[in-house]
């Protein structure tokens, strides 16, 4: 929803969105937050998108959604709060033994978050209306939302 909220683009694929917001996740692997919950993960992510897409303008409108998820991970964890682990190696090399910021989290604030996406994902889904099949083999193919659902009034915005 935020990345649609601010880009609105057509182009975007949304999966990679959602990869690359799972991505850091893969840190948990290893017992803790390690360089995938970094600012230096989500720059080497989007620089290789970059550099791999160049002279390839909509294929790189695509790819942007992987370093993008990655972002609104660190934002939406918090992330930023931690900033021996958000600036990684800028001071120091060790990233500690503090757990994810997934795992700090009380079950209260955990379950509050569940609800939250569930109700996410639910207004995502009539918000672009996947109940229709073709609407939806185009979202699971192609990973891009309708163009005549991204904007104006009718858009239902």
């Amino acid at each position: 929803m935020a990345v649609w909220a601010v880009f609105r683009s057509p182009a975007l694929d949304y999966r990679l969105v959602m990869l690359g917001a799972i991505l850091p996740l893969g840190d948990l692997v290893y017992g803790g937050a390690r360089p995938l919950h970094t600012l230096l993960a989500c720059v080497v992510v989007l620089l290789a998108v970059m550099l791999a897409t160049r002279d390839r303008r909509l294929i790189r409108r695509q790819w942007l959604g992987l370093p993008i998820g990655m972002f609104l991970h660190l934002v939406l964890d918090g992330v930023w709060t931690r900033a021996h682990l958000f600036w990684w190696p800028l001071f120091g090399t060790s990233f500690g033994t503090g757990h994810a910021p997934e795992l700090t989290r009380g079950v209260d604030v955990d379950l509050l978050l569940e609800v939250l996406g569930a109700l996410a994902l639910v207004w995502a889904w009539r918000r672009f209306k996947l109940a229709d099949p073709v609407r939806r083999r185009r979202f699971l193919h192609t990973g891009q939302l309708s163009r005549d659902l991204m904007r104006g009034p009718e858009a239902g915005m």
